[in-house]
């Protein structure tokens, strides 16, 4: 049974899997990863969702207000052995409502081309393609979606 917790950055099970997350991504983006890198600092993170089975952390995600309206989601991670079993969209899912909840209209990221799972897990979630937004305009590897509460 998969159970979430509502926690924040200093989570030291949230840390753990943010950093296997920066392995994946480190691996992933190449010599690209630094630029990446310096957008995805998880200090005070005030809402977080730690994923688990049984006592064994195997997912996350954040949330960051990015404006009035718009919370943007962040560190996404489910471990590998655990992917398509619908975990991720259990956080994401909790995550918008946490947004819907404290009155944000929107929930808005940032994924890239090399990270075919994760598009397709927005896509899924009814997430629509934008144009990049603030530090990844112009970048060709990035991909942004939106999606009205």
């Amino acid at each position: 049974m998969v159970t979430l917790k509502k926690s924040n950055s200093k989570d030291p099970d949230f840390i753990k899997l943010v950093k296997l997350l920066d392995a994946d991504l480190k691996v992933r983006d190449g010599e690209e990863h630094d630029f990446y890198a310096q957008f995805n600092g998880i200090e005070d993170m005030e809402l977080v969702i730690v994923a688990y089975r049984e006592l064994t952390p195997i997912g996350c995600g954040a949330l960051k207000e990015y404006n009035n309206n718009s919370m943007e989601i962040k560190r996404m991670f489910v471990m590998p052995q655990e992917r398509g079993k619908g975990i991720a969209s259990m956080i994401l899912m909790t995550m918008e409502k946490w947004a819907r909840n404290n009155n944000f209209s929107f929930c808005i990221l940032e994924t890239g081309l090399r990270q075919p799972e994760a598009i397709a897990l927005y896509r899924k979630n009814d997430y629509l393609t934008q144009p990049n937004y603030g530090p990844y305009k112009g970048i060709p590897n990035s991909v942004c979606f939106i999606k009205k509460l």
